[in-house]
């Protein structure tokens, strides 16, 4: 199997995320969704950092029922890893983080922990 050699990274159920542009970068608290197929940013995130092109619409299903979301690229830093990802554009403003990671970010090699916490978040565990 090719993957046996694959590298494992070990994120919580939230995450810092970096978002990363030519002019500027700012750090985002991401909620991490096994649940969601793929990855969103809020509208105002996209707007702020002047995200696009579009590469795609797609048709996103949730709770609210289905609407077409643009697609665009972005460079991020997760985990101490740098990589492009796909994100929709949604209005998050209504959600406590303003950025989704799915399965589509998850299948890079990230496994969630969901007892681990984030960088700076006070995480007493026992020793057991």
């Amino acid at each position: 199997m090719t993957d046996e050699n694959k590298v494992q990274i070990i994120i919580g159920l939230v995450e810092p995320i970096k978002i990363i542009s030519s002019t500027d970068s700012k750090t985002y608290l991401a909620r991490i969704d096994t649940g969601a197929l793929r990855s969103s940013i809020d509208k105002k995130i996209a707007q702020e950092f002047k995200l696009g092109p579009v590469i795609r619409e797609v048709i996103v299903k949730n709770a609210q029922g289905k609407s077409k979301r643009p697609v665009v690229k972005v460079n991020i830093e997760m985990a101490k890893q740098n990589f492009d990802g796909e994100f929709t554009i949604a209005d998050r403003s209504h959600m406590k983080f303003p950025i989704l990671i799915g399965r589509d970010i998850l299948n890079k090699g990230f496994l969630i922990d969901a007892t681990k916490g984030f960088e700076g978040e006070n995480n007493e565990s026992s020793s057991n």
